[in-house]
């Protein structure tokens, strides 16, 4: 079997996120934000300066997403919330109605119509298909979307705005659906790329600006690009076997950020991967798209 090409991602911050998630990148403040799920923090980065912060915000934040009046729309475990980092304070706004024990809310982005889509999963068994697809809307109302799934994970859109991807975690699997960007209408869902046991589960994503996805491998050591029609483009080897999402960043759009997770590694495994749970970035010749921003 030919093999793709392959390149390296460069260590850029060692901040050891036991799992580090969603990593965004804000054009106003040029910095890329990104979570800690675990230890309930928020993470801050300004290239130009070489300025990290983090911030403890008191509950798990494991989404982010641009607001437009400014600052971030986020999801808690539980449900929604804006968060302010001048004042570092959480406005919770909608919360999720859920009869199912130990469900939480996981990975999400905006649309290009300023909508805050979610999904969520169960804690307790990871392969169990008791997630929901949300979609909050700019007054604030909450909709289930769709059913079924597992962790519910990487979200993106197509540049022409006509497909969904939406990952599938415990099935391997990333989902492509049509999408309707007038009304935030998805149909046709059917498979887009199904991972290989080998090479770990899909987690979050991203879209470049010539429509190809870029998906991070959970227990993989990378992240694969993908072209529109599924086949392999390039790998990114990462020094860390949890590779969680990644996003572009930078002045121009054309560096790909990349998180990780210590989660689940035994104390070993934390010994021969130093660099588990830190940053990472890489210039790969082609730029991101720029992020939506809540509307509401």
């Amino acid at each position: 079997m030919n093999r793709c090409p392959a390149v390296e991602a460069e260590h850029v911050i060692a901040v050891k996120n036991e799992l580090g998630e969603g990593p965004l990148w804000d054009p106003r403040e040029q910095s890329l934000y990104w979570v800690d799920i675990q230890n309930h923090r928020i993470h801050r980065f300004h290239p130009a300066k070489d300025e990290h912060k983090s911030f403890g915000v008191g509950r798990r934040v494991t989404a982010l997403g641009l607001r437009a009046v400014g600052g971030l729309v986020v999801t808690t475990d539980k449900g929604f919330a804006f968060w302010n980092p001048q004042t570092q304070l959480l406005d919770l706004i909608a919360a999720l109605e859920e009869e199912i024990p130990h469900t939480r809310f996981n990975d999400g982005a905006v649309d290009r119509r300023g909508r805050f889509w979610a999904g969520t999963m169960n804690e307790a068994e990871p392969a169990a298909t008791e997630g929901s697809l949300y979609r909050l809307e700019a007054d604030r109302t909450l909709r289930r979307v769709a059913s079924g799934f597992t962790i519910c994970n990487g979200l993106g859109w197509s540049p022409d705005n006509k497909t969904l991807y939406f990952t599938d975690t415990s099935r391997r699997v990333i989902l492509a659906y049509d999408y309707d960007l007038a009304s935030g209408a998805i149909a046709n869902q059917r498979p887009f790329i199904r991972v290989p046991e080998e090479e770990g589960f899909p987690d979050g994503l991203t879209v470049d600006i010539e429509g190809f996805v870029w998906s991070a491998h959970w227990g993989g050591w990378k992240v694969t690009r993908y072209d529109p029609d599924g086949r392999i483009d390039l790998e990114v080897q990462v020094p860390a076997q949890n590779v969680t999402s990644c996003a572009f960043g930078g002045e121009n759009l054309g560096h790909l950020y990349i998180t990780t997770a210590r989660l689940t590694l035994s104390e070993q495994e934390r010994k021969n991967q130093p660099l588990a749970g830190d940053l990472f970035r890489i210039e790969v010749g082609v730029k991101g798209m720029t992020e939506p921003k809540f509307t509401g």
